[in-house]
């Protein structure tokens, strides 16, 4: 009995320690909605502050609307984003907006990458997009996601696009 008990104690904190689905379902305090979750940015100047109030210093000034940021924390009215550079601040809610937006792969520079007219890499080309480009998502599933923006619309694969998350589903 005394050889079996340090592993039963040792069973018994593993079984406490915290999931990554667990962890995958946080809620914001304020909101209620999952975090980390990606929104965009409402407006063409939003400032990233150091600290979750006009108090604190802006540290960065956006000036892209339609830029996806992931929502990391939240106090209050204020939302802690996180770029795709890994920028992160506090930003006032109401300058964001829940409407989902990608990047195309912002991690390979001055690449173009193709978009299909189907979910298929065998469907006619639908456009060719540089990396940066910012698209509206309409939906993802199955490692493809359907964006749109000025002039182009089509399939892109998921695991190229900032702004949504490995495997998530959006309709």
């Amino acid at each position: 009995m005394l050889r079996t008990l340090p592993l039963f104690v040792a069973l018994v904190a593993l079984l406490a320690l915290p999931t990554s689905a667990a962890r995958a379902q946080q809620v914001g305090t304020a909101t209620g909605l999952p975090v980390p979750r990606y929104v965009s940015l409402k407006t063409d100047r939003v400032n990233l502050r150091e600290g979750p109030s006009k108090d604190h210093a802006t540290t960065w000034v956006f000036q892209r609307a339609g830029l996806p940021v992931e929502i990391t924390a939240e106090f209050e009215t204020w939302r802690k984003v996180r770029d795709s550079e890994g920028s992160e601040g506090w930003v006032l809610h109401s300058l964001l907006s829940g409407r989902r937006t990608a990047l195309v792969a912002p991690w390979k520079k001055n690449e173009n990458f193709k978009i299909f007219a189907k979910a298929s890499e065998s469907s006619d080309l639908a456009a060719t997009l540089q990396s940066g480009v910012i698209g509206n998502i309409r939906s993802c599933d199955s490692g493809w996601c359907l964006i749109d923006g000025d002039g182009f619309k089509g399939y892109i694969k998921q695991s190229n696009l900032w702004g949504v998350y490995p495997g998530e589903k959006v309709e």
